[in-house]
């Protein structure tokens, strides 16, 4: 997407790195069907340019860019390179496929980073932008060139590096917060004054990337926007290395509802962003907080006396934005045993999912034996049934049955029967607890001894007959996945979540590349 392909100075570009930025999440990564899933809903949505990974960082994660190049239809799909000219053949290979592609180059410039890191003088650095722009303009028309950590350089430096890219064949110049360190009104003069300084900056577009490690993410995407960037880089719900990257969702509907005080607009359709947000949280296999903005549980969810009474009366007392207005709907509702396959389909459609036959026939199986054991089956419950559905699909190792016994006081004991690659195995084992029990039972069925990094529990809904939603996260041999299942007996809540992290183990991706970080 190059400067002259948009004449209209209050557009703003959304570049979303989701399945590149957000896929370095420890535990985040994704098989290369969800990949394309994403890459599919990010698309629909009207998202301007898909990174769609890394390809130099292996095998795996190049072959992804190239099905998504392959499959996006509108948008700009882009591939990452180090300032290394293998990295940049690697990505023009990758994204030639794609009807618009992108090469992202990037380099670090602030002093602690060329010091430790690259270990390399400012002259060094500027030669390396020069030549490896060059050559990846040389490739592709369209080329972004990002200076890593370019929050924490000073002024003038960044200024001779920026005019380089630009004199390189550079179309698009990023100066992305690295570290989260920036705050909103440094930032944006960050911008006003690079714009301002850099001979040529009318010719390329500037794009902001802002990690969340202050929770300033947002407010500085947007302080960029203001000092004269008018690309975002982001994720969705804000998914990135450590604390996370500017949630996609805050930003459009920010610059949507704040049109008064900012004068922007994107191109996104904003009624996809729950969906997006519920595809991208079941393929990365990390929970959206419930209080979460524009796409929470909690969101549109109003509890107090006084809220109600205001809402009763109009909407407008407690929303600033309606929820149809993001795709979710205001009201709920309930499903039971009684409910047909045409209620369910339809519900399913309401809630964004066009399941296959022999999909919408499992979840409809789940669905009635779920409405069998609970009074109300809720929205919410709906999506965990299906997400846990889709999140199990080829699993090599499945829960075929399990009983456990408890005692106070006592060892607790579970006897399991697993099912690996089609054969079935039985084993008994003992814990200091029940879910300690479970875990060493599939432990000893598996014959492996991942390390278990995190294990948590949430109720889907409220009441005692509520779905339990387990939450597991496992390393073994330096790789960290994330399992999650639902179910109303928690321990077999605990026991599918922890064996859909384990299968996510088996499943081989390939080595990664070491820096592959632009923002």
């Amino acid at each position: 997407m190059s400067a002259a392909s948009d004449t209209n100075k209050d557009r703003v570009f959304i570049f979303d790195t989701t399945l590149r930025d957000g896929e370095q999440s420890p535990g985040a990564t994704m098989t290369l069907e969800e990949k394309l899933q994403v890459a599919e809903t990010l698309d629909d949505m009207g998202v301007d340019i898909i990174e769609a990974g890394f390809p130099i960082a292996s095998n795996g994660d190049f072959e992804a860019v190239v099905a998504v190049a392959k499959q996006v239809k509108r948008s700009t799909v882009a591939g990452l390179a180090r300032a290394i000219s293998a990295d940049i053949d690697r990505a023009g290979e990758a994204v030639r496929h794609a009807q618009r592609g992108r090469i992202h180059t990037f380099v670090s410039t602030s002093p602690i980073h060329l010091a430790h890191q690259m270990k390399k003088t400012e002259d060094e650095v500027i030669e390396i932008i020069a030549r490896t722009v060059a050559q990846a303009r040389n490739l592709i028309d369209d080329v972004e060139w990002s200076a890593m950590d370019a929050t924490r350089t000073p002024l003038e430096f960044l200024k001779r590096c920026v005019e380089t890219a630009i004199k390189a064949g550079a179309t698009t110049i990023n100066l992305p917060d690295t570290v989260g360190y920036a705050v909103p009104d440094e930032h944006e003069k960050m911008f006003r004054d690079i714009i301002t300084m850099v001979p040529g900056a009318d010719k390329a577009i500037f794009s902001a990337h802002c990690h969340n490690d202050l929770g300033l993410a947002v407010a500085n995407s947007l302080a960029a926007v203001r000092g004269g960037a008018r690309q975002v880089e982001c994720t969705i719900n804000g998914l990135g290395e450590r604390a996370g990257n500017a949630a996609l969702e805050e930003i459009v509907m920010a610059l949507r509802t704040r049109g008064d005080a900012m004068p922007y607009h994107t191109e996104i359709e904003s009624t996809h962003l729950a969906r997006a947000s519920k595809v991208v949280s079941a393929a990365a296999n990390f929970p959206v907080q419930y209080n979460k903005a524009i796409v929470g549980k909690n969101a549109f969810a109003h509890e107090s006396g006084i809220h109600q009474d205001g809402m009763l009366k109009n909407a407008e007392t407690y929303e600033i934005m309606t929820p149809a207005s993001v795709g979710i709907k205001e009201t709920t509702l309930v499903m039971g045993k009684h409910s047909g396959r045409a209620a369910f389909k339809d519900k399913l459609r309401e809630l964004g999912y066009e399941l296959g036959d022999n999909a919408f026939q499992e979840a409809f199986v789940r669905f009635k034996d779920l409405a069998d054991r609970k009074k109300h089956v809720y929205d919410a419950d709906i999506v965990a049934l299906v997400d846990d559905e889709v999140g199990s699909v080829g699993d090599r190792i499945r829960l075929v049955d399990m009983e456990v016994v408890s005692k106070t006081g006592g060892n607790h004991k579970c006897t399991m029967t697993l099912s690996i690659d089609g054969e079935e195995t039985s084993v008994v084992y003992e814990g200091t607890g029940s879910v300690d029990a479970i875990f060493n039972a599939i432990k000893a069925g598996v014959g492996q001894e991942p390390h278990l990094v995190l294990y948590a529990v949430d109720g889907v809904t409220g009441g005692t007959d509520a779905q339990a939603s387990a939450h597991v996260r496992l390393e073994m041999n330096g790789r960290i996945v994330s399992g999650n299942a639902a179910e109303p007996d928690t321990l077999v809540a605990s026991a599918r979540a922890y064996l859909n992290a384990y299968n996510r183990l088996l499943i081989d991706r390939g080595a990664s590349a070491q820096g592959a970080m632009a923002g």
